[in-house]
C-alpha cells in the first residue's frame, strides 16, 4: 500500500502514518463555535480536513470515522446573545444552519459523526468527576480546575515549558486557581445562562473539556489523528492532551496532530477592528464554492495563505478553463497518480499534476482526460455540472441583500394593492439577477440560484 505521510505537530517532523487499526481509522477535527457566521479562516480548516478525510477513504476503503464537533455552549455565545439581544438557541440554530450551508457550498463531505457539546454534558460531568477522584483536578467555589502541575508532559505539543507558556499567553486570571496556568473544567452558571445540574452546582463545561469528552466517546482513548487550526495548539489542544491522558492513563491522546496555517487578508491579520473579516457565505456567493475551495488548496495546508483578489481571480480562471474538459463519468484515479497528496497533503503539487493532465487531455489523450476529471473530483471540485457552472456565472454577484429585501417589500406592497403585474415584474427582475423568491404563507424567502 502507498503510505501517507503527515507533518506531526507533536514531533515537529514528517512521519509515515501508521494507524492503530487499519479497519478503524479515527480522525477528529475541532469544529465551529457557533456564535457568528464562519469566515474564510474557518473555511480553510474545513477544506483541509475534508481533503484528508477523502484521502484516508481512498487508502483505507472507507473504514474511516471522521468526527467534527459543534461547540454550542461557550462564553462567546453567551456574549453574542447579550450583545445581539437574541436568544441563545436562536443564535446557535441560525449559525449552525449557515455553517451547514457553507459546508455544502464548499463541497465538504459530511463527517461520520457531528456531535454537539450540549448533547454530551453527561460525559463531561463524568470526566470531571473522574479527574477530581484521580487527583488531577480540584473544586473551589463551584468551579473545577485542572491542576496543570500534575501533568509532567504539559507543554509538549506547543514545545514550551510552563514558565514560557505563562509569559507568552493570555491566561484567564482567577483567585480561585492554585496555579495561574490551571484551566477550568466546570464553571457555575447564573439563572439566565445555559446550565446543567452537577455535583458542583448548576453550571456548564469548559471549552477544552468538551472536545476531550466527545472525541473519547466516538473514537476511544487513543485517536489516530487530531487536527484544527494553528491557533488551537495552545491552550486548547495542549489542555485536551493533559486532561485526556490523565483521565485515561494513556501516554498519547492522539498519535498525529495536524494543524493548518492562518489565512491573512491582503497580508493583514483578519480582525473585527480592521473590518476585514470575509464570511464563507459572501466569498462563495461572489466566486462560487469551487473557486474558494481551489484558492484554499493553492498553498500547502501548513503554510500561511494570503486571501486577495488576484488569488481568487486566478483560481476562477483556472476553474473556467478546466470546465472545458468536464465529464460526468470517469475512472478512479490510480494511487500512483496521487503521490503528491500522500506526501503530507501536498495540494499545490497535486494541482500542478491536474494542470499537466489537462494539457495532455487537450492533446487528445483520453486516459488523461478521465484521470483529470477524477483528480478534480478527488479534491472536491466539479461538484456542479457544466450547465450548473454556466448558470452560476450568469448570477449578478454584486447584488446586495438590502436591494433584494427592498424589492421583496415593493413586491409585497404591489400584491396588497392588487397590482399583480408589477409584483410579477419584480419577481422576474430578481430572477434575472440570479435570485429565486418563494412565497410561504405570509412570508417571502429568497435564495441565489
Amino acid at each position: 500500500m502507498n503510505s501517507l505521510k503527515l507533518t506531526n505537530s507533536l514531533s515537529r517532523k514528517k512521519e509515515v502514518f501508521k494507524p492503530n487499526n487499519i479497519k478503524k481509522i479515527s480522525l477528529y477535527a475541532c469544529g465551529p463555535t457557533v456564535y457568528e457566521s464562519p469566515h474564510v479562516g474557518n473555511a480553510r480548516t474545513l477544506v483541509v480536513f475534508d481533503v484528508l478525510f477523502r484521502v484516508l477513504k481512498v487508502l483505507y476503503n472507507s473504514n474511516v470515522t471522521y468526527v467534527r464537533n459543534i461547540t454550542d455552549v461557550d462564553d462567546k455565545i453567551i456574549e453574542a446573545s447579550q450583545n445581539n439581544k437574541e436568544d441563545i438557541n436562536e443564535i446557535t440554530n441560525r449559525v449552525i444552519k449557515i455553517f451547514h450551508e457553507n459546508c455544502k457550498s464548499l463541497n465538504c463531505l459530511k463527517p461520520t459523526i457531528e456531535p454537539k457539546a450540549t448533547e454530551h454534558i453527561k460525559e463531561m460531568i463524568e470526566m470531571t468527576s473522574s479527574l477530581i477522584k484521580k487527583g488531577f483536578a480540584y473544586e473551589n467555589k463551584n468551579h473545577v480546575f485542572f491542576a496543570v502541575s500534575k501533568f509532567k508532559d504539559y507543554g509538549k505539543l506547543s514545545n514550551k515549558n510552563l514558565d514560557e507558556l505563562k509569559a507568552g499567553s493570555r491566561i484567564e486570571i482567577s483567585d480561585l486557581k492554585k496555579n495561574p496556568m490551571d484551566f477550568v473544567l466546570w464553571k457555575p452558571s447564573n439563572e439566565k445562562d445555559p446550565g446543567w445540574d452537577s455535583p458542583w452546582g448548576r453550571g456548564r463545561p469548559g471549552w477544552h473539556l468538551e472536545c476531550s469528552a466527545m472525541s473519547e466517546k466516538y473514537l476511544g482513548k487513543n485517536l489516530d489523528i487530531h487536527g484544527g487550526g494553528l491557533d488551537l495548539i495552545f491552550p486548547h489542544h495542549e489542555n485536551e492532551i493533559a486532561q485526556s491522558c490523565c483521565n485515561n492513563n494513556t501516554k498519547n491522546f492522539a498519535n498525529y496532530w495536524v494543524h493548518n496555517g492562518f489565512v491573512t487578508i491582503n497580508k493583514e491579520k483578519m480582525s473585527k477592528s480592521l473590518g476585514n473579516i470575509i464570511s464563507i457565505t459572501d466569498a462563495t456567493k461572489k466566486y462560487s464554492g469551487q473557486v474558494v475551495r481551489l484558492a484554499l488548496l493553492s498553498a500547502h495546508y501548513s503554510q500561511p495563505l494570503d486571501w486577495n483578489n488576484k488569488l481568487l481571480e486566478n483560481q476562477r480562471a483556472t476553474i473556467e478553463k478546466w470546465y472545458q474538459l468536464y465529464e460526468e463519468n470517469n475512472e478512479e484515479i490510480p494511487l500512483k497518480e496521487i503521490d503528491m497528496l500522500l506526501d503530507d497533503l501536498n495540494t499545490p503539487g497535486f494541482i500542478a499534476k491536474i494542470h499537466e493532465l489537462y494539457a495532455n487531455a487537450n492533446k487528445g489523450d483520453e486516459k488523461s482526460k478521465n484521470f483529470f476529471n477524477s483528480a478534480c473530483k478527488l479534491i472536491g471540485l466539479f461538484d456542479l455540472t457544466k450547465n450548473e457552472w454556466e448558470e452560476f456565472k450568469k448570477v449578478d454577484k454584486d447584488i446586495s441583500e438590502e436591494f433584494i429585501e427592498k424589492k421583496i417589500k415593493e413586491r409585497l406592497v404591489a400584491k396588497q394593492k392588487g397590482d399583480y403585474k408589477l409584483a410579477d415584474k419584480i419577481r422576474v427582475e430578481l430572477a434575472s439577477k440570479g435570485v429565486i423568491i418563494e412565497d410561504k404563507k405570509e412570508k417571502t424567502t429568497w435564495k441565489f440560484k
